[in-house]
């Protein structure tokens, strides 16, 4: 099967960052010393979780503007690869806790917001698998998910700064931005948000299609 040519971006776009992310020199930070390495993996994995979820958004908008399977599909999708994406995050930043903050777990603020909307997001697949009418499914959901978005904003970006906070960026902590990122670090990092993002919306793209398949061979056994 041949490949479109963003998806063989996505490879070498996560090739490199694997191969940059464990070999190329980083800064000398204190505290974090090696593992800023996880800057690389830690980081874009959530930014390629708000990026799926704000499709997943967008989607649940248009479903309730115009209520088409497909957007459904797309909605729900983008969340599950979202929250794959969250709780890659969240053992990440639990590994990079363990080294920096001597716990993986310390109850920071930032750790209990992202904990909460992994558990909001759960629900909203939860909540999909209780109903078996398509459109009552879709409406409903798409419903859930919009506030789930808004839930999710104060959670993840609001609360945290707003209290005491070890986190990078959040209550008075510098971020990352405001650190020594040299350009070594730069080079990297960007490219790594851009291929875990790719590679979330590839897995998003597979899911709707193997649901769409799943679908067609439903609406042939019944004729």
């Amino acid at each position: 099967m041949k490949l479109a040519w963003w998806k063989w971006l996505t490879i070498a776009l996560l090739f490199y960052t694997l191969l940059g992310g464990l070999l190329m020199e980083v800064p000398r930070l204190n505290i974090l010393n090696e593992t800023i390495r996880n800057l690389y993996f830690h980081v874009p994995m959530w930014f390629g979780m708000m990026i799926l979820l704000t499709i997943s958004l967008v989607y649940s908008i248009k479903y309730l503007r115009n209520p088409l399977e497909k957007y459904d599909q797309w909605a729900a999708e983008s969340a599950n690869t979202a929250i794959l994406f969250g709780i890659l995050g969240l053992l990440t930043g639990m590994f990079w806790a363990t080294y920096t903050w001597g716990d993986p777990w310390h109850g920071d603020p930032k750790q209990n917001g992202s904990a909460i909307a992994m558990l909001i997001y759960m629900a909203y697949g939860l909540l999909r698998g209780s109903f078996s009418d398509p459109q009552q499914r879709g409406r409903i959901s798409a419903v859930y998910n919009i506030f789930a978005f808004a839930a999710y904003i104060p959670l993840i970006w609001i609360l945290p700064r707003l209290t005491d906070s070890l986190h990078p960026g959040s209550g008075g902590n510098p971020g990352f931005n405001a650190y020594d990122l040299d350009s070594k670090l730069r080079l990297v990092f960007y490219p790594a948000v851009i291929g875990w993002t790719l590679l979330g919306i590839w897995i998003t793209s597979l899911r709707v299609r193997l649901r769409q398949v799943e679908a067609k061979k439903i609406e042939k056994s019944l004729l």
